[in-house]
């Protein structure tokens, strides 16, 4: 998603959000953790904040997109869904109807599969 928006309006800068379900490393029910006090919570009852690489990741990939995106992640209650949030600072105007249409054209195009 974001290699498409870049390509056709540019990404000045960008905050993402990833919302997935709590993982195998995260407590059953509330208790200590050595990491960080949230990751303590139960995760079948919590929404966990948590820290994400997924931004830093993106920057690796697509250089020219590198320090230009910021995430953070949420964990929650659920065995197995995800979503991401991207909400960007563009280069040039665009409007929701330019970046349905370049997004499907990607998804139908070099981006198929």
């Amino acid at each position: 998603l974001a290699k498409v928006i870049h390509d056709n309006f540019g990404i000045e800068e960008a905050l993402m959000t990833t919302v997935h379900a709590y993982t195998a490393t995260q407590k059953t029910v509330d208790g200590p953790s050595a990491k960080a006090w949230r990751d303590g919570r139960g995760a079948h009852q919590n929404i966990i904040p948590a820290s994400t690489g997924a931004a830093k990741a993106v920057g690796k990939v697509i250089p020219e997109l590198n320090g230009k995106l910021t995430g953070m992640a949420y964990r929650v209650p659920v065995s197995d869904v995800s979503v991401v949030d991207l909400t960007c600072r563009l280069s040039r105007p665009a409007s929701y109807a330019n970046i349905k249409e370049a997004v499907k054209k990607a998804a139908h195009g070099p981006m198929k599969g």
